[in-house]
């Protein structure tokens, strides 16, 4: 039989894993917005170089574009919580939503999304509460999703 102190140890375990899992979902929204920086930046100059005509004219802009992007003219991820799970939305510049993923709200598994209201039924695909996959996931995550796709 389960004594008081247990069950309040073990409710206080479930509410520490809880707001850890927040953490972890804010940390993860904070490093998809620097991959797609990273990203738009890495594009605005490819384009750059790759450019015919008046290479001053197209510097400024891109020097400008760039400018942009850094003061936070990008892509947004935030966190939608719903009842069961943390819902990772990226906004764009002029206000368009889509999910990006799936976290539970208690266990910190990871699901791509298969609709705005649902998670994906082909498995989870990270637990954040595993150190080594929350590290992964962090290190290697990019705003388009690609790295939530099985290998």
């Amino acid at each position: 039989m389960t004594t008081f102190a247990e069950f309040a140890a073990s409710a206080d375990a479930r509410e520490r894993i809880a707001e850890n899992v927040l953490l972890w979902t804010k940390m993860l929204c904070e490093a998809l917005e620097q991959d797609y920086i990273e990203t738009a930046i890495r594009r605005q100059k490819f384009f750059a170089a790759n450019e015919t005509g008046n290479t001053e004219i197209m510097t400024k802009v891109t020097e400008q574009r760039i400018a942009e992007i850094k003061d936070g003219d990008h892509y947004k991820y935030v966190i939608e919580s719903g009842r069961k799970y943390h819902k990772i939305v990226m906004v764009t510049e002029d206000g368009a939503r889509s999910v990006h993923a799936f976290v539970d709200k208690k266990t910190g598994e990871m699901y791509m999304a298969a609709s705005w209201k649902a998670p994906a039924k082909n498995g989870v695909r990270f637990d954040l509460r595993i150190i080594e996959q929350r590290e992964f996931v962090l290190e290697n995550c990019d705003w388009a999703g690609g790295y939530l796709y099985k290998r």
